[in-house]
């Protein structure tokens, strides 16, 4: 926690400066004790280090999936292709059946995953960590599948692929 007592900028600020970020978007997925699927649309996603091989992902602690997410020991990480932007909203989306798409099925490792997905990696947990109203998970890629593509971007809170007009 932060000592610091300077003012810090409105919300609505910083949210719209934080819009101006392009990033990727991905579905973050898990499997709970009883096997039940579980899962999240993220685009605050990173690689966080090659030696060993790490990334990272944010989850906000709002989300239905948190409490299953701070007990899971692996995850998946599905990098979104820029024709799976109905992906990105379904899982993004309370209520609805995340897991009926036929686009999403079992990883070598059971956790459910995207087909089509640029990038398909399966993640042993390495540590959390809180990080204001969400937490950070760090995992350590166990497989990793490729398909070439143009990936899915999250700008100005819209979904596009690369050669959108906007």
């Amino acid at each position: 926690m932060s000592a610091n007592t300077e003012p810090t900028p409105p919300e609505s600020l910083f949210r719209d400066a934080m819009s101006q970020f392009a990033s990727g978007v991905t579905l973050v997925t898990t499997r709970g004790p009883d096997g039940q699927a579980y899962g999240f649309t993220a685009s605050a996603f990173s690689s966080l280090s090659l030696h060993p091989p790490l990334v990272l992902v944010c989850m906000g602690a709002r989300a239905t999936a948190y409490p299953v997410f701070m007990e899971a020991t692996r995850f998946a990480i599905s990098i979104l292709a820029e024709d799976q932007a109905h992906l990105a909203r379904l899982f993004s989306t309370r209520g609805t059946d995340r897991f009926g798409d036929p686009a999403i099925f079992d990883s070598p490792h059971g956790l459910p995953v995207a087909a089509g997905a640029l990038a398909r990696l399966d993640c042993a947990l390495e540590t959390r960590y809180p990080g204001g109203d969400h937490a950070v998970l760090i995992g350590r890629p166990l497989h990793i599948d490729l398909t070439p593509g143009k990936p899915l971007i999250h700008y100005d809170r819209a979904l596009m692929g690369l050669d959108h007009d906007g």
